[in-house]
C-alpha cells in the first residue's frame, strides 16, 4: 500500500493552521499577554543585568528540571541560592533529596561539575548565536542535553531555540504536526521538530522562546520559567 503522503503534508499544514490560531486568540487576551510579557521582561533583565552568579543559578535550575518538573526546579533554585557555587556535593544532594527529586544524587554531581565553568555569560555571550552556543553548552556541561540547553539559552534572554519538553511534544502531537512523541530525542531529530515548530513561530510572528510559553499555558494554565 503506497502511504498518502500528501494526505500527511495537508494534515500537518492544517494542524498547523489551527494552533496558530489558539497561539493568537492567546495572545489577545491581556491578562495571559501580559503574564507571558513580564516573563519575556525577566528573562531580557537576566541577560543584559544578571552576573554570572545569576546566570549559573539559572543552570543549575536547568539541570535539576530535567526529568522533573520547573516548579519543583524554582523550590530548589530558591533554597540552594549561592550554594551551587559553595556548598559541598553531599549538601547539594541532600538538599535535593529533601525536596523530594527523584534523581538528587546524579543531579547534585552534574552541578558540582557544571562549576568548570562559572563564567558562563562570558561565555554563552562569546558565540555569535544561540544555535552555536547551545551546542558548546550540549557538549561541555554534564546533565545538559538540547531541551536543558535551549531551555537555559531562552531563560537568559535567548529566544531562538525551542524547548522541546513532553508539553510541547503532546500538543505538536495532537495537532498532528509531528507523527508521534519520539522516545529518545537524538540532536537529529531535535532539531527537524523543531524545524516545524519554527514555521509555527513565524505564522504566529513571535520567537519559539516566547511561543514557548503560550504553548506551555495552553498545557498547564501556567506561564513558568
Amino acid at each position: 500500500m503506497v502511504p498518502d503522503i500528501g494526505g500527511k503534508a495537508k494534515e500537518r499544514e492544517y494542524g498547523l493552521s489551527e494552533l496558530a490560531k489558539k497561539v493568537q486568540a492567546l495572545a489577545r487576551d491581556k491578562d495571559i499577554r501580559s503574564r507571558v510579557d513580564e516573563r519575556v521582561q525577566e528573562f531580557n533583565r537576566l541577560r543584559t543585568k544578571g552576573e554570572d552568579g545569576d546566570w549559573f543559578s539559572e543552570l543549575c535550575f536547568c539541570i535539576m528540571t530535567a526529568n522533573s518538573t520547573a516548579r519543583l526546579g524554582m523550590k530548589i533554585q530558591s533554597d540552594l541560592g549561592a550554594g551551587c557555587i559553595t556548598a559541598k556535593r553531599e549538601e547539594v544532594e541532600a538538599l535535593l533529596r529533601n525536596h523530594g527529586h527523584r534523581f538528587a544524587r546524579p543531579r547534585a554531581e552534574y552541578i558540582c561539575r557544571a562549576r568548570a565553568h562559572l563564567r558562563i555569560k562570558a561565555i554563552v555571550e562569546s558565540f555569535s548565536n544561540e544555535m552555536a552556543a547551545r551546542e558548546w553548552l550540549v557538549r561541555n556541561v554534564y546533565g545538559i542535553g538540547y531541551k536543558e540547553a535551549s531551555h537555559f539559552l531562552r531563560n537568559t534572554g535567548h529566544f531562538n531555540v525551542a524547548i522541546l519538553d513532553r508539553h510541547i511534544l503532546g500538543i505538536l502531537r495532537e495537532y498532528s504536526i509531528i507523527p508521534d512523541i519520539p522516545k529518545t530525542l537524538t540532536r537529529k531529530r531535535y532539531l527537524d521538530i523543531e524545524g516545524k515548530l519554527a514555521e509555527l513561530s513565524k505564522m504566529v510572528n513571535m520567537p519559539l522562546g516566547v511561543l514557548d510559553l503560550y504553548l506551555w499555558y495552553m498545557r498547564t494554565g501556567e506561564i513558568l520559567k
